[in-house]
């Protein structure tokens, strides 16, 4: 699976996968709890660099003491909204607000889908940000009523 960067914006990022064959809707559904997944996880916090403690430790964890007061002392670094994923050929892509989650949630996705790729469904490419020159991203620019309903997750 080919990685590549375009134009980014944490708060305005398209993200776009682009499959080896038109996708089957069981193969849609497998990317669609992915990136539901990791939106969850960024939207509950779990992206935050400041508060690494575990892995600061290194590999020896055993007695390790967790430090509440740092957890607590972190920026808070939560992704904001999601929209929905769509699909156009063998291309699919999905709008996110990344809101203040370190880059580490783009480590994490992109790690995810290469296994995925190896594991599940063979993804040709991941591009992050910017837009494809054949499926533009202006008409479809989220507004409010096309957001991922997070009500309850706050």
């Amino acid at each position: 699976m080919n990685v590549q960067f375009r134009e980014f914006d944490p708060f305005n990022v398209w993200i776009w996968i682009e499959f080896s064959t038109v996708p089957s809707e069981m193969e849609k559904q497998y990317v669609e709890e992915v990136f539901n997944s990791w939106f969850f996880l960024g939207k509950l916090g779990g992206f935050n660099a400041e508060n690494l403690q575990v892995q600061d430790m290194g590999l020896e964890v055993s007695q390790m003491e967790y430090d509440d007061d740092l957890a607590d002392s972190s920026m808070v670094a939560l992704m904001h909204n999601m929209g929905e994923v769509e699909y156009e050929g063998n291309w699919g892509r999905c709008w996110f607000d990344l809101g203040t989650s370190d880059a580490i949630a783009l480590d994490v996705l992109i790690t995810a889908l290469r296994q995925f790729s190896k594991d599940y469904v063979v993804l040709e490419s991941l591009i992050i940000g910017g837009e494809n020159e054949d499926w533009t991203t202006g008409d479809s620019r989220y507004r409010s009523d096309t957001f991922l309903d997070t009500s309850d997750l706050n």
